[in-house]
């Protein structure tokens, strides 16, 4: 895979559970964006000649073990049960606890949970400090860099 794809499938599933978890009280997900589809759908009209050729989902791509679609669709659905399992589009509005331009992280609290996202292209922080309302051990619920999820697995799941 090479880093601008790896990157790139890093950063699709980053905004993809921001946008679900620092939103309001819902999340529009159009159809296909679930694996990451990789066309638009254009429906037949005159401007186009009526032509059908864009007027599908490719829906087979992500049961496909041979591309990377997978990754996105296995992602998408355990987001959705980690919402349906914690609520946080039911709970209060994110409490943003820590933004650090250098460093590319971004920390906010919901629904009891912490989400850590850290967008810096080359740099992992293993011993990153952030502020919490409770000192102890903290599982993580849900990691974009999961193995399953097409990832590097470079998160400790317990810290």
């Amino acid at each position: 895979m090479t880093s601008q794809l790896d990157r790139g499938l890093s950063l699709y599933k980053m905004s993809r559970l921001f946008t679900h978890a620092f939103s309001g009280q819902g999340f529009l997900n159009f159809i296909g964006n679930e694996f990451g589809h990789p066309d638009w759908v254009e429906l037949p009209s005159p401007s186009n000649n009526d032509n059908f050729q864009f007027a599908r989902r490719q829906f087979h791509l992500a049961d496909n073990q041979q591309m990377r679609y997978k990754y996105l669709n296995r992602f998408d659905r355990s987001v959705n049960k980690t919402e349906e399992r914690f609520g946080w589009l039911k709970s209060n509005q994110a409490e943003v606890t820590r933004t650090h331009e250098g460093d590319k992280v971004m920390v906010f609290e919901r629904a009891g949970l912490i989400f850590v996202f850290n967008f810096h292209p080359t740099k992992s922080y293993p011993d990153y400090k952030i502020p919490v309302r409770q000192c102890g051990s903290y599982k993580i619920m849900l990691d974009t860099d999961d193995h399953c999820f097409g990832g590097h697995k470079r998160n400790q799941a317990n810290v």
